[in-house]
């Protein structure tokens, strides 16, 4: 609900703030650099602001709003993000942003002699001499898309003239907005479908079918074992759980290390470590072999969890290579996959199927094993399907 403020006006224009917004401010692609300037340029046209934040909702797996917020006082800018689950938390529930986001409506607050029931938004503002707070919903083709939050420590508060700038100010935003919210969203949905670093070359024009370049990576290619037996003995909701707590722990032990899952292929994972100016091929192999580590080593303080709820245990082999691969688009002339292509990449994935007949969990190339300091052993040549000479294996000394 918007309030009224007796306070006297203030004289301030908006027309340098307007300029700024269609010239540089509307080419500003950092959300935080934006949030940032916008308030040097707000002040120095005079609006009275201690505080500003832009709150933008977003399609994410674990986030639900991303905030670039600025502060006078120190006149620092930070990004924040929102998770899921917060609409049932106190600090949602009964906060002016939950009434924004439901009746559509700007909320304007005054902070000083608040009621012994408000809201903890409020009165931690206040306990910080903030004396009068503004929230505008922006609103696009979508709905509420975003909102805009103004706070001041002036012992005056907002005039009725600073609330109707603010709100002009909110109306010319409107499409940078939304230029903001679309890049977000595409920005979230390329790295959860295809990854960050794949998801930056598709956003930067990397988009038609033959697209490609030649990269050094280290190569990681994970398979559940007995998935089979396993997809037609439990409930499709078992199966599922199982294939997400599978990849969750394989998944935070190669991000840990710098690896990016290009590929979920059934309940095989296909990741690289690539190799560039900044991380060496030694570097890129010592990460792989850490993370699949890591992997096996959280794995047996899961099965111990499965077992005690009398679930089947999980287990998986990992092949590890190194080499040159073709990183790009293939696919149909209208719908593509980004991934990588060669004989690395086809070498890594018998590796792992040779991980069942020697019962073993992690197995590597030679030119893999060359470039890491544990200890390993060589298992011989084994002949792997499509490759016309054997190949030497090798495995962890310790396994």
């Amino acid at each position: 609900m918007l309030t009224n403020n007796q306070n006297p006006i203030t004289d301030w224009s908006l027309q340098p703030v307007i300029e700024w917004l269609f010239s540089s401010g509307c080419m500003m692609k950092d959300d935080t650099k934006f949030v940032h300037e916008l308030a040097h340029q707000l002040i120095a046209c005079g609006a009275p602001i201690d505080q500003l934040r832009i709150t933008m909702r977003t399609l994410n797996p674990e986030i639900i709003g991303a905030s670039s917020f600025w502060l006078k006082s120190t006149d620092l800018s930070r990004h924040m993000e929102t998770q899921h689950g917060v609409s049932e938390t106190d600090r949602y529930i009964g906060s002016p942003m939950k009434q924004l986001y439901d009746t559509g409506e700007s909320i304007w607050q005054r902070l000083v002699e608040l009621p012994e029931t408000a809201h903890r938004a409020y009165t931690e503002l206040a306990e910080d001499g903030f004396t009068d707070y503004l929230a505008l919903p922006v609103m696009t083709a979508e709905g509420i898309s975003a909102a805009i939050i103004i706070s001041t420590k002036d012992s005056a508060g907002f005039s009725e003239h600073d609330v109707k700038n603010f709100h002009i100010i909110r109306d010319y935003m409107v499409p940078i907005i939304e230029v903001q919210s679309l890049r977000h969203l595409s920005k979230s949905l390329m790295n959860t479908y295809v990854g960050r670093r794949t998801g930056e070359k598709v956003l930067a024009g990397m988009i038609k079918r033959g697209d490609a370049d030649i990269i050094n990576a280290a190569l990681w290619f994970s398979d559940l074992r007995n998935f089979t037996h396993i997809t037609e003995t439990l409930a499709a909701e078992q199966v599922i759980g199982m294939l997400n707590e599978y990849f969750e722990f394989v998944a935070a032990a190669v991000t840990a290390q710098g690896g990016e899952i290009l590929r979920f292929i059934g309940d095989a994972m296909l990741i690289v470590f690539p190799i560039d100016d900044k991380q060496s091929r030694q570097i890129a192999c010592k990460a792989a072999i850490d993370a699949a580590i890591d992997a096996q080593s959280t794995l047996a303080s899961l099965n111990h969890r499965r077992r005690r709820h009398g679930q089947p245990e999980i287990e998986f082999g990992v092949g590890l290579n190194v080499g040159e691969v073709i990183y790009g688009n293939v696919g149909a002339p209208d719908r593509l996959d980004f991934t990588v292509m060669g004989p690395a990449v086809n070498r890594t994935a018998r590796l792992e199927s040779l991980t069942k007949e020697l019962g073993r969990k992690i197995l590597f190339s030679k030119e893999f094993a060359d470039l890491i300091d544990e200890p390993v052993q060589s298992l011989g040549k084994h002949v792997m399907k499509g490759i016309a000479e054997p190949q030497a294996v090798f495995a962890l000394q310790s396994e």
